[in-house]
């Protein structure tokens, strides 16, 4: 598959977790691995988030969140995502998310979670395969 474009991601920090130091981070080597990337700055709510992802055509919303509030976090961006029929883009992310809780999400539809440390070529490869998947160019 030939693609058209470059892959574009979102990444967001939501709520009140301060510390993006890691989503840029992350900001930076996907954009080295030849991805567009948008990041939303701090304190994002969730309609904010989906609403950007809608505005800039992304292709997946990377979420990084250190608070403990991905339980909240990850179910009402996924609700959001359906109601604006954004069904082929992937939600996905990272963060201190115990494993129990990644599982649960992963139920309710959002993408593989990463725990602090992932190699980062193992989140570019699983972003560009699920991406071949779910969005047709």
């Amino acid at each position: 598959m030939i693609q058209a474009r470059p892959l574009r991601v979102l990444i967001a920090k939501v709520g009140l977790d301060g510390h993006d130091r890691g989503a840029k981070v992350i900001a930076s080597f996907l954009r080295d691995a030849g991805m567009e990337v948008i990041y939303t700055g701090l304190r994002q709510t969730p309609e904010m988030v989906v609403n950007a992802a809608m505005q800039e055509d992304v292709d997946v919303i990377g979420v990084s969140i250190l608070s403990g509030a991905h339980m909240t976090v990850f179910p009402k961006i996924i609700h959001l995502m359906k109601e604006k029929g954004m069904n082929d883009v992937l939600l996905t992310g990272g963060g201190i998310i115990p494993d129990a809780d990644m599982n649960k999400l992963m139920d309710l539809g959002v993408g593989k979670l990463f725990a602090p440390g992932t190699e980062t070529n193992v989140i570019i490869d699983y972003i560009r395969e699920e991406v071949k998947v779910r969005r047709k160019f």
